[in-house]
């Protein structure tokens, strides 16, 4: 039996990637670019 309780999160393409890339790598490496997306914002943020 499997006890783990599953969280279902509503969010868009940019956040949805930078939740994976974040949840599987110890380093981000963002390069920016205009116009810019959330994504290096919401990695930087839950990195601190």
């Amino acid at each position: 039996m499997n006890n783990m309780q599953r969280k279902t999160k509503t969010m868009d393409g940019n956040t949805a990637a930078a939740y994976v890339s974040y949840a599987f790598t110890d380093v981000a490496a963002i390069f920016p670019i205009t116009p810019s997306s959330n994504m290096a914002e919401q990695v930087d943020e839950w990195a601190a």
